[in-house]
């Protein structure tokens, strides 16, 4: 009975958490915050066993994560400065129909992975790109020569 009380508990400690972050933070994890959540998952899942001595333990663990998401998220809102640090930078994988390789090779991304993210936006050849991103979060965006400008992503 005592695992049931201690679930019940944390359960609403963490519907109260994911509440406060908001929609941004949930909708957009990063890798670094899907590693978060997994560990955040591994740390109520003591606290409910009772692996850990309390579930006060548990819910200060999951909300110190909890308060620094929210905390990186809001340098991150209000320094542009930081931003880049923080979340990210895109870069340029495609210029003009083009693999740029240096930077595939840094990204530790291959030609085959690009082409598949441009045929799951329509595009069939890369030689219709004028530019190809790989966005912070790690999807693609492709500007091609015919939308005129427009993006796809």
């Amino acid at each position: 009975m005592q695992i049931v009380i201690r679930a019940v508990v944390l359960y609403f400690f963490l519907w109260f958490l994911t509440r406060a972050m908001g929609k941004k933070e949930l909708a957009q994890l990063s890798v670094f915050e899907t590693i978060l959540a997994v560990t955040i998952g591994d740390l109520v899942q003591q606290g409910v066993t009772q692996e850990d001595v309390s579930v006060t333990g548990a819910m200060l663990a999951v909300g110190t994560f909890g308060i620094l998401i929210l905390i990186f998220s809001f340098v991150s809102y209000r320094s542009p400065r930081a931003r880049p640090a923080i979340q990210g930078i895109p870069v340029v994988v495609v210029r003009d129909g083009a693999p740029v390789e240096r930077t595939m090779a840094y990204e530790r991304i291959t030609l085959e992975e690009i082409k598949d993210a441009a045929r799951g936006q329509g595009i069939a050849d890369l030689h219709e790109v004028r530019l190809g991103i790989l966005e912070p979060g790690g999807t693609f965006s492709f500007l091609c020569a015919s939308d005129g400008g427009a993006e796809r992503g």
